[in-house]
Parts: C-alpha cells; sequence; structure tokens
C-alpha cells in the first residue's frame, strides 16, 4: 500500500538516533517530557530490563514537534524508537502514515478496561484500532493564581475584569490581573467553547466562521486593548515571566508549568477559566492524554518485550508516584480515585477544569486548522484585521490547506 505523505510539514532527512538495530538488542523510547520525569522514567526502565538481562531499555529526548518530524522519518525509513511517548493529537498522522502498530492484539481486555474513559478516554482507539495507551490525562488549560494577591478565583469573566481594573489601578504601571499566552490559537479555542463553538465539526470540517469564534477573539483583544488587565502583547515567555515575578496575578498556563511555579515558592491556586457571562458556559480548553505508541517496524518479540514495558510504566503505583510528585492526572481509574489524591487541592482544581474540558480531535486535519488560523488570529492583535473579519480567514485558509493535502 502506498504511502502518502498527508503532513506538507516535514522535510525529509535520513536520521539514526535511537533506532531499533536487531543486533544492538536495545529498547528505546522517545518522549518529550520533562528532565525530572525522564529521569524517573529512565530509572524505572532500568529496573524493567533486569527482566530482560540481553536488551538495554533507553529514554531520549525530542522537542514535540521535533519528535513527530523525526519519528515519521525515521520509522518510514524502517527504523525508529520501539515507542513513542507523545500527545494522543499524533496519532491521526502516524496511523495515516501507517508508522505506528495497532496493539489491540498485546494487551488483555481487563487490562484495557482499568483506564478511564471520562471525560475523555486515556486510551486512544483511531479508526477502529487501538494505537496508544496513556500514562497520564488531562494536559490542558487552567487559571493559575497566585494566593498572594487572592484567595478566590473570580467565577465569571465579568468579576476578573472588575478586579482587575481595581487591581491593576492599586499596583501601576508594569502589573496586569492576567497574562497568558494568548496570541496562540491553542490558548484562544477554550474561549470559543466557552461562547458555544468549537473548530471541527464532526465531519472533521472546520468551523471558524463563526460567532463563537468571533466573540472569543473580541473577548481576548478586549482584555488587553479595551479592559487593559493584561498585556497589549504577549507570548508564552513574557506571560510565565511575569507571573513568576509577581506582576501577573493570574495566568492560564498547564500542567507543564505549575511546578515551576511551586518550586520557585510560589502559592499558587488552579481553578477553572472563568465562565462566560454572556452564554453562563465555562471555557472548554481541549483535554488529552499523552501515553506510549508503537513502532510499526518492530519483530513480533520486540513488540512483545514493548507490550510489556507499557504495562510496566503505566502501573498503578508507578501512576499514583508520578501522579504525587508531578502533578499528572492518572489515567488508571484506580489511581484516579485515590484519596489521598483528592486531598490535594491542586489535583482537585486540574480535575474540575478537566471536567468541562473537550478532547481534543486526533484526525491529521487538526495539524492544518491549528496552521490557518494562526496568521489571521495572530493579526488581530497587531490590527491588521478585526475579529469579525479573521473568522472568514481563518476558514478559507483551513479550507484550502485541507484540499490541498487531501488530493
Amino acid at each position: 500500500m502506498c504511502r502518502k505523505p498527508v503532513l506538507y510539514l516535514f522535510t525529509i532527512v535520513l536520521i539514526s538516533a535511537g533506532c531499533i538495530e536487531k543486533a544492538d538488542k536495545k529498547i528505546v523510547v522517545w518522549t518529550s517530557t520533562r528532565p525530572v520525569e525522564r529521569e524517573a522514567v529512565q530509572t524505572r526502565m532500568n529496573t524493567f530490563a533486569k527482566n530482560y538481562p540481553g536488551y538495554r531499555f533507553i529514554l531520549l529526548f525530542y522537542a514535540p514537534e521535533e519528535l513527530r518530524t523525526n519519528y515519521i522519518v525515521s520509522a518510514l525509513a524502517g527504523k525508529g524508537p520501539a515507542l513513542v511517548h507523545c500527545a494522543s493529537d499524533f496519532i491521526g498522522p502516524f496511523s495515516e502514515l501507517e508508522v505506528i502498530r495497532p496493539m489491540e492484539d498485546l494487551f488483555s481486555e481487563t487490562f484495557l478496561d482499568s483506564f478511564i474513559v471520562d471525560p475523555v478516554p486515556a486510551n486512544t482507539v483511531f479508526r477502529g484500532h487501538l494505537y496508544q495507551i496513556a500514562d497520564r490525562v488531562g494536559n490542558h488549560l487552567c487559571l493559575v493564581y497566585n494566593k498572594k494577591y487572592l484567595e478566590k478565583p473570580p467565577a465569571t469573566f465579568a468579576q476578573l475584569i472588575d478586579w482587575g481594573k481595581r487591581f491593576v489601578q492599586e499596583k501601576g504601571s508594569g502589573y496586569y490581573a492576567l497574562a497568558w499566552n494568548y496570541t496562540e490559537p491553542a490558548f484562544a479555542v477554550p474561549f470559543i467553547g466557552g461562547y458555544g463553538g468549537w473548530i471541527i465539526d464532526d465531519r472533521f470540517h472546520p468551523t471558524l466562521d463563526t460567532e463563537p469564534v468571533i466573540k472569543a477573539a473580541r473577548l481576548i483583544y478586549d482584555l488587553a486593548n479595551r479592559d487593559k488587565i493584561m498585556p497589549a502583547e504577549c507570548d508564552y515567555e513574557t506571560a510565565n515571566a511575569l507571573f513568576l515575578d509577581g506582576r501577573a496575578a493570574m495566568i492560564i498556563n498547564g500542567p507543564w508549568s505549575w511546578g515551576t511555579y511551586i518550586n520557585s515558592g510560589m502559592n499558587i491556586g488552579l481553578a477553572r477559566i472563568p465562565k462566560i457571562d454572556e452564554t453562563g458556559l465555562w471555557p472548554t480548553p481541549t483535554v488529552f492524554p499523552m501515553g506510549y505508541c508503537m513502532n510499526i517496524n518492530l519483530t513480533r518479540d520486540e513488540a512483545e518485550i514493548a507490550a510489556g514495558l507499557i504495562g510496566y510504566l503505566t502501573a498503578p503505583d508507578i501512576q499514583l508516584e508520578f501522579a504525587r510528585k508531578y502533578n499528572l492526572l492518572p489515567s488508571r481509574k484506580s489511581v484516579l480515585a485515590d484519596s489521598s489524591l483528592w486531598q490535594n487541592p491542586l489535583f482537585r482544581g486540574a480535575m474540575e477544569q478537566m471536567m468541562v474540558g473537550r478532547p481534543m480531535p486526533v484526525n491529521t486535519e487538526m495539524r492544518w486548522i491549528w496552521d490557518a488560523m494562526r496568521p489571521a488570529y495572530q493579526g488581530i492583535f497587531t490590527n491588521q484585521i478585526t475579529p469579525e473579519k479573521a473568522g472568514g480567514a481563518m476558514q478559507s485558509l483551513a479550507e484550502k490547506l485541507i484540499e490541498e493535502n487531501r488530493n
């Protein structure tokens, strides 16, 4: 079967790092997790390796986009790592290019039934095949607030704006009520859901030229330019620095950042992004699992060893340890119900936000929709286009990119 290159994003560069060579007797895992997590996972892999003295078990780091591109190239060349640990939205491209192996024949129903299915399925089934076993769920944006400035977060945007104006007036220039990477489309998507919309429909068609998209963009623009409670220009690093320096009382960010704030000595809380007053709806961040996919090129013996490693790394005791240490939301039902986790207010805050999130679509069209949103959406904040016109521009480009890459 011809493997049509449905992704236009990557340049074909042959790589060999982390490849499986039968003579080497090694099982390599690629990941994009934080250094502290990688160290802990490698330690666990070293323990698992005692069962297979003829193999070495190696964990290698790649940044997310580098991981995706390099994995596709290496797997198409018949090489690559045994396992790739990634977000579930990589599944669409990986499965279409036939570079990951369906895994339903490697795991028992009892094992698979031990993972959560609500509010987001932990394990990713796409087009009838199991392609990913998750070690965590969520990975979603939350409102993070500095308890130095407020003990209780605002429940609605009207409350946020009212409090924020008073905070900025009291603190003076250079202080903001809220900062986040709002010029990145993925960080704006929750607000589209808050207005009752979404960015893609059930047939994988973009839904960007809609009132919810326009209203979400207008709300975000006004927070910076009319209400002036957040920076007029703000990327991820700027928002993070403002929050860490105590110059922003709140930030919208994901679990990869919470440990940094805690380790810096900040007393933080987690809560839902405030409700949209007009609709009475909570913003809906994308919620998705992260976990292990298996290389299509593995032999049966290698696949069974890799499956054993997945089972070991997603075991309840390891998930509970990681949930406690790294503020992760576990994928196993039994661990998610553990009372010791629910005693942690940060865990409860993250769970409350996840309950109103929406699962991240895994189909390949999402790659092109993200790319189509960026030019017009970012143009709003440089006054090159109005929110009212940006929706149509995003929709047109999304349809164009999908048409070009599907035909």
